[in-house]
């Protein structure tokens, strides 16, 4: 999902930096609220592992460059069933910083586009998480279909950024569509595995009793 050098410039990259401002804005609501309920050190912990955990998928995990992005498995929903919202979009932010100034250097002008791109889904899913999620059933126990919907939510809404992106800076040309349209392709192939990983990872959460009791991943991933 990392906008390639050059999609949007001049004038127009200004844009990005106010989508990125009120994508922040709703970590920050979230991280009040994670701060309200169990604390700043809570909070603090449990970025620091999403951070870290942010920073493998973008660098060490396979990526491949398709059109007019990159294609990465995020795991967005993964770091928000088991972390909460604020600490996944912490991580995804602070993940995404740490890989541009230390990795990636080319990719900080479109930080602002990134940082939209990943965070406005992840609180879309947050929504749809309240909708879709019995407040009775423990994020362990979800269905692969609840999985599904959430995963969808995420890369969906990925793909639909990273488009807007593109034809914002580039236009509807024919090869602007073309590269948008095999991004899109090879992207929503996710979707079919993200699931997977999720419940996977969840049900060796679930084998894991100490967890119930830590405070370093999100309440509902037991209650």
């Amino acid at each position: 999902m990392h906008i390639e050098p050059g999609v949007v410039t001049g004038v127009k990259i200004v844009l990005s930096y106010a989508t990125a401002f009120a994508a922040l804005g709703l970590s920050a609501k979230a991280s009040i609220e994670a701060i309200r309920e169990n604390g700043l050190i809570n909070l603090l912990g449990r970025s620091v592992i999403t951070s870290a955990l942010v920073l493998f998928f973008f660098q060490v995990l396979p990526h491949q460059a398709v059109g007019v992005s990159e294609v990465h498995l995020i795991l967005g929903s993964t770091l928000f069933l088991i972390f909460g919202p604020a600490a996944a979009s912490i991580g995804l932010f602070m993940g995404l910083l740490i890989q541009g100034v230390f990795f990636a250097p080319f990719d900080l002008p479109q930080y602002g586009m990134n940082v939209t791109t990943l965070l406005v889904p992840l609180f879309a899913m947050a929504a749809v998480s309240r909708r879709i999620i019995s407040e009775r059933t423990a994020y362990v126990d979800i269905r692969y279909t609840q999985a599904l919907k959430l995963s969808l939510t995420y890369q969906g809404g990925i793909v639909l950024w990273v488009a807007f992106w593109a034809f914002y800076g580039q236009g509807f040309s024919a090869s602007n569509v073309s590269s948008v349209a095999s991004f899109g392709i090879a992207y929503l192939s996710i979707v079919l595995v993200e699931p997977i990983l999720d419940l996977i990872i969840l049900a060796g959460a679930k084998g894991l009793k100490r967890l119930k009791y830590s405070r370093l991943v999100e309440r509902r991933l037991f209650n």
